[in-house]
């Protein structure tokens, strides 16, 4: 049964409580997009035994750790390879990928792509801080550019990463974004995405306070928080105030959203009616001999 009560939502009944307290630094923007996901497990009823949760490594990759259900801990860039066994033996499960910017885009890049152009039902939660938080806080494939870094002292000069127009361009049937700010429209976004009936592609824009925020002067944690809200508006009402960040609009919800067959469904039909082109051709042989 499917239930949207807010108040009735308890997060800690999804948690591995024994693993508290949780290793993310205070105001870190992980354990907002954490808590969205397993608010819409929660409003989907789904049932904690079909869950299954991939990470890899980096900050993003820990919290699977904390979730009760089915989880796996993999190694840098492969969550989405681990993933794409998992939900291709087990259709039975709903499969959620959680990865960060460095770990999907970067090692992981390849992975990504073709997870893509697959459209294998699963759904993966990119979670973008725009740097290597856990192993040093280097420069990652997001890192908005002139942004300071341990690898970039005197700022970033690579053009970053659109993961999700990557995403869209690679094949996903589901793309979309959204900032941990709104987590009721994060909630009711990743929702979406794991009601998809095929790849699902979500980027959240998350925040490191600590090793990127301090490096770069972004203030509190509650200020980078804030500065989502500002900086991110959609167009239409930003255009009626007077702003600062109106050229640096950015698209937020559901950004691509099309019908195509499942990459599982697709496999199993092909391989039943081989099964049974193999049976008729045996049988027909029998019959001559």
């Amino acid at each position: 049964m499917i239930v949207d009560s807010a108040s009735a939502f308890d997060v800690r009944t999804y948690l591995r409580q024994e693993m508290m307290p949780h290793f993310l630094c205070p105001g870190c923007g992980h354990g907002i997009a954490l808590r969205a996901l397993l608010w819409a497990v929660y409003e989907l009823g789904l049932d904690k035994d079909k869950l299954a949760v991939v990470s890899g490594i980096g900050c993003a990759g820990r919290l699977s750790a904390y979730i009760d259900a089915n989880t796996f801990h993999v190694t840098h860039g492969r969550p989405l390879a681990y993933a794409t066994g998992l939900a291709l033996a087990r259709p039975d499960l709903h499969v959620v990928v959680i990865t960060g910017d460095g770990d999907c885009l970067a090692i992981g890049g390849n992975h990504l792509i073709h997870a893509c152009r697959r459209n294998l039902k699963l759904t993966c939660l990119m979670l973008n801080n725009e740097v290597y938080g856990m192993t040093g806080g280097q420069v990652s494939p997001t890192t908005s550019e002139t942004r300071l870094t341990t690898t970039t002292p005197l700022g970033n000069s690579e053009p970053n990463f659109d993961a999700c127009t990557l995403a869209a361009a690679a094949g996903a049937s589901f793309v979309g974004r959204e900032v941990t700010h709104h987590v009721p429209k994060l909630k009711q976004l990743i929702r979406a995405g794991l009601e998809h009936p095929g790849f699902a592609f979500i980027e959240v824009l998350s925040d490191c306070t600590e090793i990127f925020g301090r490096k770069n002067e972004l203030g509190s944690s509650a200020e980078m928080v804030l500065r989502q809200k500002s900086e991110l508006r959609p167009s239409a009402y930003r255009d009626t105030v007077d702003s600062p960040f109106r050229s640096s609009d950015l698209p937020t919800g559901i950004l691509t959203k099309t019908e195509r067959p499942e990459y599982g469904a697709a496999y199993r039909t092909a391989a039943a009616a081989q099964r049974a082109r193999l049976a008729a051709s045996t049988d027909q042989n029998k019959g001559r001999t």
